[in-house]
């Protein structure tokens, strides 16, 4: 009898198109549906971020959702339980929110500041910071504080874009691309896209990485750099650039402030400041006119280089000159450099000339007529397609600010900066440098706050103090121990909070920040500060929230705990107003919508945050009578204007859906977006792709949508005048505040160099680096996204296990042996981990992947399971205070620039451990199920029906 086959019913099926949440690239996928269950994701080939490629997380997400450690209902720690057992009650969305409602409200009505919320890895900061300035409290900041707010701050004080979702290099046309400590996970099928391309077309590639993971495993040549380095290297290029002549006369000369006149007065008032005229314009020394003009005026014939003296008997000289003899000093030569990074001179000097040859002797030209900011016309655009990228292995070191600027230096003097086969911006950037928004210095009873908790200051008027100079934040963003402090310092919180340091709190609110476990420094301290009670037996910080889709570590020391739902099941906006998925040539925003219907009692924490904002009578959220305005996230997206015709979503707006960028609300926008598969592209005319930081049309433009609020040009930045209004406050010489303990004195002077500077990581001044002498670092591995991802069945296949990496002749010339276990121990703390002798690590560098070990019993994983028993975290090693200094307050161990956590500044010893020491040491008790938790299985298998035959 012939056997009868049987084949995939697509009848059953459903496309739906929407964005990914696996990692922060936010590329489109198409999901097929069955049964309202998820039969497999793919990679949406139209969609302008992936254009079709789908890494192995996007397509694991279908794991994600199937995950045995979703949250299943809000819950409460059971009355008469401690913080931290693990005890908790189910209770209902009605009770939880009524709870919190009234909490809050007593919180707004008497001390807003009272009310601290930060959250993690989300993608609707826009929305979580509106909620904030709407209650009315300062403590409100995100995760880039932990991750790459020096990357961000970098780029916006000097170019008006930056690194990551700010820019990307010109993957069509460049010759010669740099990469500087970038994870793996990040911009994952982007990256992979353009590194195709550039091996395609010829092009080189250079790794510049203390691991060669990754990436750096397919460059053509790797550069092996002490970690927190990076700087020096740069700095030390630019040296041979300068030495050489190998820089862009031309673009210095039109589109920075390098022939600005800056005042030369050491020790008086005004020091360093840019000389300008009576209406505030800066000063150049025109060559033809042999006079002082206004160097914005359109035609200036400006001298690069040149000291002068102002009628009124000071000295001054231009930026470009204080820049040459800074650089040209033999402490930047490639010998010096090379004692410090750890690359031979030859080396550095070659890199430096090779880029240089790349950039001037290969330059590109596109013929397009444009037209710049001062109305000239030009036939085409000249590029230099020399690139670059960066990250948080840049980004997580206290010296990491001023590195990323050197960077941008070297890009700078290469003319490489928004041309063809350069570093492009994507839209809204650029932006006027700093952006013009300032942080919210005050707040009071039942009023929102007069702009966002989060901002640029370019004076000490702008920091967030009392009359006193005390931090009026708790975790200290905007005061003198971190200036610029713009995504805040999440890793403080907790600590300061507990402290009170500056002050108490009632309530801290956590959105998808696992502060108990991976995104905290100091992990064990940690926990035991969430628990720490006060003399009268009351918690140190009252009542903690904690919001996620998962049973994460931090889950267990919540008070309230409100179930997410999944990426699939959800509105959300990925916005223009917040973290856009742009590209170079298009303006583009994109949504994701339910794909499937949750099988839990969960809510978006979207809607519940609309809800809140209506029960609390929020100005934003609450009509005039006082009743919602309205009826969920996704009302309030299709509604809400920040201005007149800007929303957070670009694509069909107007009444009948018809205009794009700016226009009044579209009733039906969502159904737009779903329509066009989950996206919106706006392609910007060719005349406007190159140069936008002087492109007139494109400047135009960004003024008539809302993305800068003038069509003014944008200054790149060599040296900034911010910068040293700070040191002029820290030196004692400044008209307006200025610190008053002597420490904050010191740093301001120190570190506030208004050019690109190198100094040794903070942690490790204060260290003995005989006694520590490796750097420790983490790596983020491709198949995974911080600690999302180690509970998901299909990428605990890939990688459930950490070791600790490194260089394989210097473990042996150690006596430690493969797979052995070791000690690695810091000044803060020590763990026993499993060692993997690699050749691809520098001499002086042990590394290990990020976040993999999991405390027993989280995210729904066996108690036994490998992420407990041989996962670790490097975490517990690292102090988020340093090391303490006799006569001086203990310090945040951040940038004292930004307040970027300095994690990637850990100093260790290693040594061997004793027989019969094994497993991963410490250990920490297994968390308790919680309610209708079921056991998690032996093996996890997920599918949408019996296994048949596929038919097309």
């Amino acid at each position: 009898m012939a056997t009868v086959m049987e084949f995939e019913d697509h009848k059953k099926q459903e496309i739906k198109y929407s964005t990914c949440y696996m990692c922060a690239c936010r590329c489109g996928i198409k999901v097929t549906v069955e049964d309202n269950k998820v039969r497999f994701i793919q990679g949406n080939r139209n969609h302008p971020i992936n254009q079709g490629v789908l890494c192995a997380k996007g397509s694991a997400g279908i794991m994600k959702q199937y995950s045995p450690g979703k949250l299943r209902n809000p819950l409460r720690r059971k009355p008469g339980t401690e913080r931290g057992a693990g005890e908790f009650e189910e209770i209902s969305w009605d009770e939880a929110l009524d709870t919190l409602t009234k909490r809050l409200e007593h919180i707004r009505a008497t001390d807003p500041d009272k009310l601290a919320y930060f959250t993690g890895r989300d993608q609707m900061q826009a929305l979580t910071g509106l909620w904030a300035q709407q209650f009315g409290t300062l403590n409100w900041s995100a995760h880039g504080g932990f991750c790459s707010v020096n990357m961000a701050t970098a780029g916006l004080y000097m170019l008006g874009h930056a690194f990551w979702e700010f820019g990307d290099p010109d993957w069509d046309r460049t010759k010669y691309f740099m990469l500087w400590g970038v994870a793996e996970d990040h911009s994952s099928n982007p990256m992979k896209i353009g590194l195709e391309k550039l091996k395609r077309n010829g092009g080189k590639f250079v790794g510049v990485n203390p691991a060669r993971t990754g990436y750096q495993a397919i460059a053509d040549e790797w550069v092996p750099i002490r970690p927190g380095t990076d700087g020096m290297f740069a700095l030390s290029m630019v040296h041979v650039l300068l030495q050489n002549e190998q820089f862009d006369w031309d673009f210095l000369l039109r589109y920075t402030n390098a022939p600005f006149l800056v005042v030369n007065t050491p020790g008086q008032k005004g020091d360093g400041l840019i000389w300008r005229d009576a209406e505030g314009h800066p000063l150049v020394w025109d060559l033809e006119q042999q006079a002082y003009v206004n160097g914005m005026q359109p035609g200036v014939k400006a001298a690069l280089f040149g000291e002068f003296q102002t009628p009124d008997g000071r000295p001054v000289r231009t930026i470009m000159s204080i820049l040459a003899e800074r650089y040209l000093d033999d402490r930047y030569s490639p010998a010096n450099a090379s004692k410090i990074t750890g690359i031979p001179a030859e080396t550095i000097e070659r890199l430096a000339l090779e880029m240089a040859h790349v950039a001037f002797k290969e330059s590109i030209e596109i013929e397009v007529e444009w037209t710049d900011w001062a109305g000239r016309k030009h036939d085409k655009f000249i590029g230099r397609p020399v690139s670059m990228h960066a990250m948080r292995g840049i980004s997580a070191h206290s010296n990491g600010m001023q590195a990323a600027r050197a960077i941008h230096l070297v890009q700078i003097l290469l003319g490489t900066i928004d041309c063809p086969g350069g570093f492009r911006a994507k839209a809204p950037y650029p932006k006027p440098v700093p952006p013009p928004n300032k942080p919210a210095q005050h707040s009071a009873p039942n009023t929102p706050l007069k702009s966002l908790p989060l901002g640029f200051p370019t004076a000490p008027e702008d920091l967030v103090i009392d009359e006193n100079g005390n931090p009026k934040r708790i975790d200290k963003a905007y005061s003198w121990e971190a200036p610029i402090a713009n995504h805040g310092l999440m890793h403080m919180v907790i600590t300061n909070a507990v402290n009170k340091d500056p002050y108490g709190i009632d309530t801290l609110i956590f959105f998808m920040a696992n502060m108990s476990w991976n995104s905290t420094m100091n992990t064990a301290n940690v926990q035991e500060m969430l628990k720490a009670k006060d003399e009268n037996g009351e918690y140190k910080i009252p009542f903690l929230v904690v919001i996620d889709a998962f049973h994460s570590e931090m889950v267990n020391f919540g008070d309230l705990i409100l179930p997410d739902t999944t990426y699939l099941e959800r509105y959300d906006s990925i916005s223009l107003l917040d973290r856009p998925i742009s590209e170079p040539d298009a303006i583009c925003d994109s949504i994701r919508h339910p794909i499937l219907k949750p099988d839990r009692n969960v809510r978006p924490w979207q809607d519940v945050m609309v809800e809140l904002g209506g029960r609390l009578k929020l100005p934003a959220f609450t009509k005039e009578d006082g009743t919602p305005k309205y009826s969920g996230y996704k009302d309030f997206i299709a509604n809400f204007e920040r201005a007149p015709g800007i929303g957070f979503l670009a694509g069909w707006r107007g009444k009948d859906g018809e205009t794009h960028l700016r226009g009044e609300p579209n009733p039906n926008q969502w159904d737009r977006y779903i329509e066009n598969q989950g996206f919106f592209q706006y392609h910007l005319p060719k005349s406007q792709r190159f140069y936008r930081f002087a492109n007139k049309e494109y400047l135009e433009l960004a003024q008539r949508v809302g993305f800068n609020p003038t069509a003014d040009p944008i200054i790149i930045e060599l040296y900034s005048e911010a910068f040293q209004r700070f040191r002029l406050a820290g030196q004692g010489l400044y008209d307006g505040p200025m610190p008053k303990d002597p420490v904050d004195r010191e740093r301001l002077a120190t570190y506030f160099d208004p050019l690109p500077d190198f100094y040794e990581p903070l942690e490790q001044q204060r260290i003995d680096k005989k006694e520590y002498p490796f750097f420790a670092v983490n790596q983020r591995p491709m198949m995974m996204y911080h600690s999302w991802d180690s509970q998901n069945a299909w990428l605990r296949q890939i990688i459930a296990q950490n070791y600790l990496y490194m260089n394989r002749q210097r473990g042996e010339q150690m006596g430690i042996q493969d797979k052995s276990w070791v000690w690695v121990e810091s000044h803060n703390g020590k763990i026993r981990v499993q060692v993997k002798l690699i050749e691809g690590c520098q001499e002086d560098t042990v590394w290990t992947w990020n976040a993999i070990g999991k405390q027993s019993g989280a995210w729904g994983l066996k108690p036994d399971a490998a992420e407990a028993t041989r996962g670790f975290l490097m975490n517990h090693l690292i102090s988020e205070l340093l090391p303490p200094k006799q006569g001086e307050r203990r310090l945040t161990n951040s940038d004292p620039i930004t307040g970027q956590a300095a994690w990637y500044d850990l100093m260790v010893k290693i040594y061997p451990a004793a027989p019969g020491e094994e497993g991963t040491w410490p250990t920490f008790p297994t968390m308790k199920p919680l309610p209708g938790d079921t056991p998690a299985p032996d093996v996890l298998r997920y599918h949408t029906h019996k296994p048949v035959n596929l038919k097309s």
